[in-house]
């Protein structure tokens, strides 16, 4: 490099390209992938430091928590790339988001890197021209309060994780974890299961009405509200234990009915009772923080919180939208000035109110960027402008953006609200004494409402709307269109319907509700509600039915041993407090060294960490891995699922209660009592008998086994030893086999998987021997006369001949497929003349191997390569979500991870040489007091 330029170093490999263009030719702009260190695992410490204080944290929990870093080897070619490039510099610039995560980042390279040069911090709400250079211009020192927040953060949830993980392995299961945010919104999901189960329903009924004047449609729905001056329940009536909170009148089925034939008599009178208008008006939703925009992506675009995120710093590095990380809904002078200039031109003047409108902020994060999720820039590009750059979600994204910053600055809408009341009844002009419900006939008036808005000016809804979750127990009359109506007015009655309901329990979390329950709470903050989310769904603690959150039973008995052994890492308002704690440390008002005392040894405010682990006592894992069903029913949760454990009736005391497996798909708030005794009365499935095997007189059977249904012959049971009768004693004697006979090893019966498009019920005699004698031979190359057979194997079916294989379309090929399609497919290159196109997508080069990156189809799923490193795409990922970004990602992640180790070996009884002494490990980690 040319002696004289500045070295900017950014996180992002993609925001390289725009911010060297608007710097110019006397910078280089180089790209860190992500953070360089971490704490390293206290397995990889060096074998000098592994019995030492950090030996169990890779922390120094007695002197000041100095934590043990490490260069991860899949970024010693970037760290060494960035020093070569410094050597060349006469500054050094850290342009690393500005939020902690990124604070701490510029400091691990300043630490790293110990340049000679001024260094500068450099930071940016958004990449333009405009940004970058005023940037450049007005850049500061590096907030070490910020940096001691983050890395406070990382040591705590270390302790947190190797302190409390461990427990949980030995008393609920292996591969499980605990975490500070994660066992918390773990605990949230299992709350609202155990509300769900808790609940008892309460059935009402009710009648909707259609009313209409002589003037053409005029038809609007009205819902009954009182009989007889009595109110009529409604399902807000009921608490979760279905018992009545009010003293409202419940109608049940034959009331409601009679009630509906009584009101339909055509010598009824119906008359509107009552008019009332009220002024209407609603403001605009604030601009987005990162909370509502992942709940806003889920209602409208149904995107998840990492999909959400991925494609929102994908439009930040590229330009297009601010820092997307923030929990503050204030806008800049400048994108109020941008939003109602295109208000104006767009929707007209008076779409504008008087004075720009300041949302006041709820943040009080220090280290988070100060202004909402907005388009980027002085004057914001509208959508369309933008329809031949973004394409799918990017676009969807940013249009949803674009309009609910615009519509923030707008006019609030104006109208108003009728509500009319519809009386009903033999004396609905002048009501008499009202009659019993429960006797719907005679004197008893009716009384229906309903309620219209009419939106006389629009303001902000020109531009956007924002979306509503659904209400529980909601009144689905909705907002009914009304004609022109006045007091004293008769009206039609077209339609009269008893309608039946239930009251409905709390809804499940969806992705987009827990975090705005988190946000409430004050648990996690925005740049952590993506990987809180996705860290209980990876664990296997939360699946998704749809969008719902449910929770596993396993996640059940986390939070029950958390809850009775660790009750204060799991309280809400506990970990609300640690948050707000980090932020004081953030603003340089707490000292992250004592503060991390006194959670870990504990103060006079709580008990630490290690007390509690210390003295947590016998913990029965048989207990916390139960759930009584009822007196002769438990759910256990076990190794391999959960399963119901029942005690016959009559039983010995000793006697192995039965178990009943439960259906993978029931969640676990249906397993009610009734449902619990449906499966255990449920007929046992025993195997179904297809025949005999002609070929060998073995009889066919089908079994469901642990990993799905098959075939299989059944041996027969092997011959009783002959006997003799001893002549003195008349008792039979059987025969000892001979001296030096070998026992013979019973014979392993045939079996094989049925197909996926199989049904277990279906299955005949033909076609369980066509399994069973798998591999088919299709038949011999005519060249080389090798056989050709088509099979099934552990990775799909496949054609297989001699060393050569080719994967097959469909299970049924294995069947369907002659000679002549075999050679066919076999003729074709293994990958060749479909490697062209085997690439599912392509993108530039790696920043990291320097090599172009694809994504391929594999055997176990599509997959992100450079030709050197290879990366899953995570199950939850689509290959079109896949960015440039997200796959460097990708591949940076396995690189960290490094390869996969082989499995142990079984000890063997046989002798080995002696393992020679390993030479002592090269230290490559640094604390951070030793850089200090």
């Amino acid at each position: 490099m040319v002696s004289g330029k500045k070295l900017v170093i950014v996180e992002s490999p993609t925001k390289m390209k725009s911010i060297a263009a608007y710097l110019g030719d006397g910078y280089e702009v180089l790209s860190s992938v992500g953070h360089i260190r971490d704490l390293v695992e206290p397995k990889n410490l060096p074998p000098e430091l592994k019995k030492g204080p950090l030996g169990k944290f890779s922390v120094d929990v007695d002197n000041g928590f100095e934590p043990y870093y490490v260069v991860s080897d899949a970024k010693k070619k970037t760290v060494a790339e960035l020093k070569r490039a410094l050597k060349g510099a006469d500054e050094l610039l850290l342009a690393t988001d500005e939020d902690r995560e990124g604070e701490a980042i510029a400091w691990h390279l300043l630490q790293e890197l110990k340049p000679k040069v001024p260094v500068r911090r450099m930071v940016f709400h958004e990449i333009t021209k405009d940004a970058i250079l005023a940037a450049k211009d007005n850049t500061r020192e590096l907030d070490t309060s910020l940096v001691d927040a983050q890395e406070t953060r990382r040591i705590l949830d270390r302790l947190y994780g190797y302190e409390v993980s461990p427990v949980l392995w030995r008393k609920v299961g292996p591969g499980l974890s605990a975490g500070r945010v994660q066992s918390a919104a773990t605990r949230l999901v299992v709350d609202r299961e155990r509300e769900r189960l808790a609940f008892v329903a309460a059935g009402y009924w009710d009648l909707v009405g259609t009313f209409a004047t002589d003037a053409p449609n005029s038809a609007f729905a009205a819902k009954l509200v009182r009989v007889g001056g009595k109110r009529i329940a409604t399902g807000r009536d009921f608490n979760d234990d279905g018992k009545l909170t009010s003293s409202a009148v419940v109608l049940d089925e034959p009331t409601a009915t009679a009630l509906a034939a009584a009101l339909r008599d055509d010598t009824v009178a119906r008359r509107v009772a009552k008019v009332e208008s009220k002024p209407y008006s609603r403001r605009p939703a604030a601009p987005f923080t990162t909370s509502t925009l992942q709940q806003e992506a889920a209602r409208k675009l149904r995107l998840s919180a990492k999909d959400t995120m991925r494609v929102a710093q994908s439009l930040y590095e590229n330009g297009y939208i601010t820092y997307m990380r923030t929990d503050s809904n204030s806008l800049s002078q400048q994108a109020i000035a941008a939003a109602r200039a295109q208000a104006t031109k767009l929707y007209g003047a008076d779409s504008l109110p008087d004075k720009p409108r300041v949302y006041a902020g709820k943040s009080k994060n220090a280290q988070e960027a100060h202004e909402a999720i907005r388009p980027s820039g002085e004057v914001f590009r509208t959508p369309s402008s933008l329809q031949g750059s973004l394409r799918g979600r990017e676009f969807d994204l940013y249009d949803l953006i674009w309009k609910r910053t615009v519509a923030s600055q707008m006019a609030d809408a104006k109208g108003h609200t009728a509500t009319v009341t519809i009386e009903v009844g033999p004396t609905a002009a002048s009501a008499a004494a009202p009659a019993e419900p429960t006797a719907p006939v005679g004197g008893t008036t009716a009384e229906f409402t309903a309620s219209g808005t009419v939106i006389t000016f629009r303001g902000f809804l020109a531009a956007y709307e924002e979306g509503r979750d659904e209400e529980r127990n909601a009144d689905d009359s909705g907002d009914a269109k009304l004609p022109q109506l006045t007091e004293g007015q008769s009206v039609e009655l077209a339609e009269l319907e008893a309608k039946g309901h239930e009251t409905s329990p709390p809804p499940r979390y969806t992705e987009a509700s827990l975090t705005k329950r988190l946000e409430e709470l004050g648990i996690g903050r925005p740049s952590t509600f993506v990987s809180i989310i996705s860290t209980i769904l990876d664990r296997g603690y939360v699946t998704q039915r749809g969008q719902a959150l449910v929770p596993s039973w396993t996640a059940f008995s986390v939070v029950r041993l958390l809850e009775e052994h660790f009750g204060d890492l799991v309280e809400y308002d506990f970990t609300a407090e640690m948050e707000d704690d980090l932020d004081r440390i953030a603003a340089g008002e707490a000292d992250r060294v004592d503060w991390l005392n006194e959670f870990y040894f504990g103060s006079e405010r709580h008990r630490g960490l290690r007390q509690v682990v210390d003295n947590l006592g016998e913990i029965d894992a048989r207990e916390i891995n139960s759930m009584a069903i009822a007196p002769d029913v438990t759910l256990r949760i076990g190794k391999y699922g959960p399963y119901l454990e029942v005690v016959e009736e009559g039983a010995a005391p000793d006697a192995t209660p039965r178990r009943v497996n439960l259906p993978p798909e029931l969640a676990p708030d249906e397993l009610t009592l009734e449902k619990a005794r449906e499966l255990i009365d449920a007929p046992v499935q025993s195997d179904r008998v297809l025949g005999q095997n002609p070929a060998n007189g073995k009889q066919i059977v089908v079994k469901d086994g642990r990993f799905g249904p098959y075939v299989t012959e059944l041996e027969p049971e092997p011959e009783a030893a002959e006997s003799t009768v001893d002549q003195a004693t008349g008792e039979v004697v059987e025969a000892k086999p001979k001296r030096g006979a070998k026992k013979a090893a019973a014979a392993k019966p045939r079996t094989a998987s049925l197909f996926k498009s199989m049904d277990p019920a279906e299955v005949d005699l033909d076609t369980a021997i066509r399994l069973l004698e798998l591999p088919r031979v299709v038949g011999l190359d005519p060249e080389s006369g090798e056989e050709i057979t088509a099979q099934n194997g552990r990775y799909g079916p496949y054609l297989k001949k001699g060393a050569e294989t080719r994967t097959l379309p469909s299970e049924d090929a294995i069947f369907d497929l002659d000679l002549p399609g075999a050679l066919e497919l076999l003729a074709q290159p293994k990958y060749g003349a479909r490697r062209a196109s085997s690439a599912l997508k392509e993108f530039d080069a790696d920043p990291v191997s320097g090599k172009p990156i694809k994504v391929k189809d594999g055997r176990f799923g599509p997959y992100v390569t450079d030709g050197e490193t290879n990366a899953t795409i995570p199950r939850a990922e689509s290959v079109e979500d896949v960015t440039f970004e997200r796959a460097v990602e990708l591949l940076q992640l396995k690189r960290e991870k490094g390869p996969a180790k082989p499995k142990a070996k079984r000890a063997t009884t046989a002798k080995k040489a002696a393992p020679k002494k390993p030479a002592a490990a090269k230290k490559t980690g640094t604390s951070k007091k030793s850089q200090a």
